[in-house]
């Protein structure tokens, strides 16, 4: 339900923007290359079932559930919404 200023659709395609850029960023952290054989953070071997089933992982699986539970939280803030809902 567009209102104001915005054009028919703009709630829809203001939907799609904030969806695609969740993608874009969840593509972004992927990772990338050949993985390694050895952990990054301790050392320890990575199992070769975690090296096929993840393409270029680089931390055992401890290290990475410790580092998940750590990263920076995404807040999901719509900068595209209207500057009345950006006010609730």
């Amino acid at each position: 339900m567009a209102s104001g200023w915005a054009q028919d659709g703009a709630d829809l395609q203001q939907i799609e923007n904030t969806v695609e850029d969740g993608v874009n960023r969840v593509r972004q952290a992927l990772p990338k290359g050949e993985s390694l054989h050895e952990c990054e953070e301790c050392g320890e071997p990575i199992p070769e079932a975690r090296r096929q089933a993840v393409a270029g992982v680089r931390l055992c699986i401890q290290c990475q559930a410790e580092h998940d539970k750590h990263a920076e939280r995404f807040e999901s803030y719509n900068r595209r919404g209207s500057k009345d809902s950006q006010l609730r």
